[in-house]
């Protein structure tokens, strides 16, 4: 296995030198599997974000820029599963999944992956596809969304074929919005669900305590 395909795990938590990253981000480019294996380190960044239990954030960095750096021969989930073993234990015991934790990726490294179902919503305009991929634990779940006007508050939701809705994540749309004319880059959202993707019916995406933009049968 070659250093790119092992630095996945560092570059997700944002452990490389700019000189690797730049690296990295080449290599990216053209590797596929590296694409669809960032999309699961990605959920990782939550858990360094707003650590309150968390006094020496520097030392929580240091060990694990160490641990990254010690690990780089060997496989990538090494590096997530030890940099998530480190934290747990300095934050004082954090109540927090990775797996299922939503989490907006960087710009340019969200892709769709899996199973993919298209809808467009002739009132509203919008349109967006999912992408679904099958976990132990649930459904991974990713969102590309165009034709959408800010500001709004929006959710995506998935629904059960017996109508179990469950939020799968949450943003904001700012001004003009995401895939409009003067934005047009659309938005790249991921996150997870505990519905298997045998029982899932549809994903509504919504906006909070309002209308619904769009439904996308599955």
């Amino acid at each position: 296995m070659s250093d790119e395909h092992v630095d996945v795990g560092a570059y997700a938590l944002g452990l490389l030198e700019d000189e690797d990253s730049t690296a990295f981000e080449a290599h990216l480019a053209r590797c596929p599997s590296c694409h669809a294996e960032l999309a699961e380190f990605t959920p990782m960044k939550a858990l360094l974000t707003g650590l309150g239990p968390v006094e020496d954030r520097d030392g929580v960095a240091d060990l694990l820029s160490r641990r990254a750096a010690a690990s780089r021969r060997r496989v990538r989930w090494t590096v997530a599963v030890g940099a998530a073993a480190c934290v747990a234990a300095l934050g004082g015991g954090l109540a927090a999944g990775f797996a299922v934790a939503p989490n907006n990726p960087p710009p340019g490294t969200a892709v769709l992956a899996g199973q993919l179902h298209s809808a467009t919503n002739p009132q509203t305009g919008v349109t967006g596809t999912v992408g679904l991929v099958t976990k132990t634990w649930g459904t991974y779940v990713s969102l590309d969304l165009a034709d959408v006007h800010g500001p709004l508050e929006c959710e995506l939701i998935a629904v059960s074929k017996t109508g179990e809705r469950r939020v799968v994540t949450g943003w904001v749309v700012g001004v003009p919005g995401d895939g409009v004319p003067g934005h047009p880059a659309h938005l790249l959202v991921q996150g997870g669900t505990a519905i298997s993707a045998a029982d899932l019916a549809r994903f509504d995406v919504i906006v909070v305590n309002g209308k619904t933009l769009l439904s996308i049968p599955v």
